[in-house]
């Protein structure tokens, strides 16, 4: 513990994905974190395994998305079962290939975790075990934080922030004694992870829909291999010590004909669908299910945790005085973005959840003819579709989250708007890279989809900004790009700025407001001047 420093920018608690990404984020950004979690060793279980396109996408900012699909598998097609037979295949291939570089993901969260650890421990950052938070007092500009170490010692961390991570019974979010609004679903989940055989452990995804308990076959890492999701609302829900595979096996053997179930680990659980009433207090700022808890049915809360993370990094790193200015209205205007911008998105995603889920899980005669009559012929029709199956594929994949009412975002062009997430654009082969490998930098950037005026390149000298041009194509077009508009992106791949023409008076107006036009240093400290690409 001697090495350890006793003062930090940020302390994290909690080492789950969230945590684990915002140190990523936060060390990438130049900031000293420390990272503690209560446990004594990493999760040894797969729990959360999907993964996102846009946390593929955010992931590849700091040089893991390579390293996560040779980890993870890609689903190629889900299968809608009635009555012991498959009644509806839909493919996955290709969907969404003109919307994003990736598809969603399995990877199980212990391998996930390691990813993480190791990409951090090439940094320098190493997760400190078996640290508890106990208790923390904000004074002026820092936050005292007492710890826990092993052997039953104590010791006061001192960090000018401190970021609850800490799961759904988060002490950060106790200690502030902020509300967590919500309730928790009548039925009982489980989670098994198994081996075995039959038509259902083909590799692919495969969904029950004769009962309204809900059962899902999740596959890991190809055939034989998979993670049976399901609920109870019967007696046995009333006993969730005492439920075992056996209890639950019946049904995925009799409907989905798996046969040599290996068991590899089982759980059961409460499920709660909650949101934080805030997402900061002070010096303290909570994220993931500290935040907001919802059904696992989507696959959704982990990447929220991740967003949550990569959308609190940037704002920190410039209230830190690393990527913008040090005044205070840069600042509160900055951070106070991080609660607004992702509380919204947490609400609006809870909310869509519990209705699905509702839904999915109806009880009683309709409810029954719809799920094993309408489902299997409308959903295969629906993803025939492109444009369903786009919009499917964006919501599902968190393309479509967007900041629109964030004070940060303004203007349009087009079909793009200021807090939208930046349209992918796939290079053009042998000329241009495509348009997120410059989102590497971690940094505020003008956009140009065409030619950069000379005014514009001359501004954004003045302000340390880098402009990136890259050629017009029809590419540009179907994403909704429009021809010499111009872009402000934001450091975590957002649009800040749109406007149709390369106005340099609108571009300066716009910094002034969110308090980062002060020169060259104001913005991105490291750039010696506009970088450009063609």
């Amino acid at each position: 513990m001697a090495n350890i420093p006793a003062e930090v920018d940020v302390l994290i608690v909690g080492a789950g994905p969230t945590g684990l990404a915002l140190a990523l984020w936060l060390t990438r950004l130049g900031v000293r974190v420390r990272i503690v979690d209560r446990e004594i060793t990493a999760v040894q279980q797969s729990r959360a395994i999907a993964v996102q396109a846009r946390t593929l996408e955010l992931y590849r900012q700091v040089d893991l998305t390579a390293a996560a699909l040779e980890l993870g598998y890609r689903v190629p097609a889900m299968n809608l079962w009635v009555e012991g037979q498959r009644k509806a295949h839909v493919p996955f291939t290709q969907i969404g290939a003109a919307l994003s570089p990736y598809g969603p993901l399995t990877l199980p969260q212990d391998q996930h975790e390691r990813l993480l650890c190791q990409q951090l421990q090439s940094l320098g950052v190493i997760v400190e075990r078996s640290v508890e938070l106990l208790d923390f007092d904000e004074q002026g500009d820092v936050v005292l934080a007492r710890l826990r170490l092993a052997q039953d010692r104590q010791q006061t961390c001192r960090a000018s922030y401190l970021a609850g991570c800490d799961g759904a019974s988060s002490r950060a979010r106790g200690g502030l004694g902020i509300g967590f609004s919500g309730g928790t679903y009548q039925q009982l989940f489980y989670v098994a992870d198994i081996e075995g055989s039959g038509p259902a452990m083909d590799g692919e995804l495969h969904v029950d829909l004769d009962e309204a308990d809900f059962l899902a076959v999740f596959p890991i890492g190809g055939s034989g291999h998979a993670r049976l999701v399901g609920t109870v609302r019967d007696e046995r829900a009333e006993r969730p010590e005492q439920l075992q595979f056996a209890d639950v096996s019946e049904r995925a053997i009799r409907q989905l004909s798996i046969t040599d179930i290996r068991v590899k680990w089982f759980s059961s659980y409460r499920v709660h669908h909650r949101v934080a009433d805030h997402f900061r207090q002070g010096r303290v700022l909570l994220l993931g299910d500290a935040a907001h808890v919802h059904s696992p049915a989507g696959g959704q809360g982990m990447n929220t945790g991740i967003g949550d993370a990569v959308n609190l990094a940037w704002k920190l790193a410039a209230v830190l005085g690393v990527r913008a200015s040090r005044t205070l209205r840069a600042a509160e205007q900055l951070l106070a973005t991080y609660e607004s911008e992702r509380q919204a998105f947490a609400r609006r995603l809870v909310a869509s959840t519990d209705r699905g889920f509702t839904l999915a899980t109806a009880e009683g005669p309709l409810a029954h003819l719809a799920r094993t009559r309408l489902v299997p012929l409308v959903v295969p029709a629906l993803f025939r579709l492109p444009g369903v199956r786009e919009y499917l594929f964006s919501t599902v994949s968190q393309l479509t989250l967007n900041y629109r009412d964030s004070p940060l975002s303004a203007g349009s062009a087009g079909e793009v708007h200021g807090g939208d997430r930046l349209p992918w654009v796939a290079g053009i082969a042998g000329q241009d890279p495509d348009n997120y490998e410059s989102l590497r930098a971690l940094d505020w950037q003008v956009h140009v989809y065409g030619t950069a005026e000379p005014a514009l390149l001359a501004f954004c000298a003045s302000q340390g900004l880098a402009v990136r041009e890259f050629s017009w194509c029809e590419a540009c077009a179907s994403a909704g790009l429009t021809q010499q508009a111009l872009y402000l992106v934001r450091p975590d791949g957002y649009l800040s700025l749109v406007h149709t023409r390369q106005d340099t008076a609108r571009l300066l107006a716009h910094l002034q407001h969110l308090g980062i036009a002060a020169g060259a240093d104001a913005i991105n400290p490291s750039s010696a001047g506009p970088a450009q690409s063609r």
